[in-house]
């Protein structure tokens, strides 16, 4: 693998054939530039063919005992343990919730170990037989940046394997200004960061910023309000500058993906509402981040519901972003709250998601209010349907939501997590 490569973070998901690192060295899950890393970019992983017993867990997830698959049976593994938490689990367990054999759970297990990823947390109670030894995620073995570059502000954190933040920095950022000022403000955001913890180990950085963008080439279109940016690499510039792997996507995406990794398996589908210096959704459907193939999905400001409203930032007339900014912007927040409950009830009325979660910095400003307004509007369209309202709650995570959720395009690979991947 080249150094480019490296840089971009496109390292595959895959571990090399049955090598085991010594203990306390980056092994495949330590250093995603190593051959056998974890795939960084978020494309998708290469189509794997089933073999080994063909089993397939609870979930519904295959797990396989082919060599050539131990990445994907390892993420299964880390996957489960991370839900786990501190309480942890068994090896028996993991075997029975992944379908693969003890053995397999075994060999896996002691890899991560040997990694320190993965430790001991003592013995389970003998319900006859002998004491099953309980497994947990090692929290702090590894971490991920999240960067959230905003309009007017830049949040980053620093994430250990669970997701939570274990350090948080905050700095004025005018995005409008183009490339030199972002990437340096993001530096040194950055490299201070690290400082403050103590400069553990890191495995990349995931940066989220307003769309529109192109995800997999990890470049910028044509921001609205700032078209300067059209075109300019962000992800391989700033990882040339971090001299670690970037991935790059929209702040809806990237908050949604942190919120769907919190959710329970078979919570379904979901829009993600974010109401800070725009309006844009993030969209998670079946259990899995939907961007599109061209990254287009989730452009929600910028449907048209006033043909001869105000001049929206993108050209057109009547956007609801630009009605709601409008409204925040004379005092309206009632109004404001009105026009994107209608926007909501358009996305319910043409996707049928399960639920609607609000958030940015306006909404944080009046959560009680938006979300009343935006429930009232989703209740008059069940009530016109003849059936139950989508609910509609506040998104976990504060002003951190898309910072935590950017920490998590790095993270949520290494776990096999749902959205970790392009939907088309």
């Amino acid at each position: 693998m080249s150094s480019d490569d490296i840089s971009r973070g496109r390292a595959g998901q895959r571990e090399s054939g049955g090598t085991t690192g010594a203990a306390g060295s980056p092994g495949a899950y330590g250093n995603p530039s190593a051959s056998g890393g974890p795939d960084l970019s978020g494309s998708p992983p290469a189509a794997k063919t089933p073999g080994g017993d063909g089993s397939t867990s609870a979930s519904g997830r295959p797990g396989v005992n082919l060599p050539a698959l131990r990445g994907h049976n390892a993420a299964l593994v880390l996957g489960l343990l991370r839900v786990a938490g501190e309480e942890g689990v068994s090896r028996l367990e993991l075997a029975a919730r992944t379908g693969l054999t003890p053995q397999a759970v075994s060999k896996i297990t002691a890899r991560l170990r040997a990694e320190g990823l993965v430790a001991e947390a003592g013995r389970r109670a003998s319900t006859g037989g002998k004491p099953a030894t309980v497994l947990r995620l090692v929290p702090g073995a590894r971490h991920a940046i999240g960067l959230h570059l905003d309009r007017d502000e830049l949040i980053a954190v620093l994430a250990g394997l669970s997701g939570a933040p274990v350090a948080v920095r905050r700095a004025p950022l005018a995005f409008e200004a183009g490339a030199g000022p972002v990437l340096d403000t993001a530096v040194r955001e950055v490299a201070a960061l690290r400082a403050e913890a103590g400069g553990p180990p890191v495995l990349g950085a995931g940066v989220a910023c307003p769309g529109p963008l192109d995800h997999t080439a990890g470049v910028l279109h044509r921001v609205t309000g700032a078209p300067q940016w059209d075109g300019f690499p962000l992800r391989d510039a700033l990882a040339e500058r971090l001299g670690l792997p970037v991935v790059l996507d929209k702040d809806t995406n990237a908050a949604a993906l942190g919120l769907a990794q919190g959710m329970p398996s078979g919570a379904g589908s979901f829009g993600y509402l974010h109401l800070g210096t725009g309006l844009g959704a993030g969209l998670v459907l079946g259990g899995g981040l939907y961007r599109g193939p061209r990254t287009g999905a989730g452009e929600f400001g910028h449907q048209t519901v006033q043909w001869d409203g105000p001049l929206c930032g993108c050209g057109r007339r009547g956007c609801i972003e630009a009605l709601c900014l409008a409204a925040v912007a004379r005092g309206d927040l009632p109004g404001a709250a009105a026009v994107l409950g209608a926007g909501a009830a358009n996305l319910v009325e043409l996707l049928d998601i399960d639920r609607v979660l609000l958030g940015g910095r306006t909404v944080l400003e009046n959560p009680d209010g938006f979300r009343a307004g935006v429930a009232g509007a989703l209740d008059a369209q069940a009530r016109a349907r003849g059936r139950k309202a989508v609910p509609v709650a506040l998104a976990r995570g504060g002003a951190r939501v898309v910072a935590d959720g950017a920490a998590e395009l790095v993270l949520a690979p290494l776990f096999g997590a749902r959205g970790a991947t392009v939907s088309r």
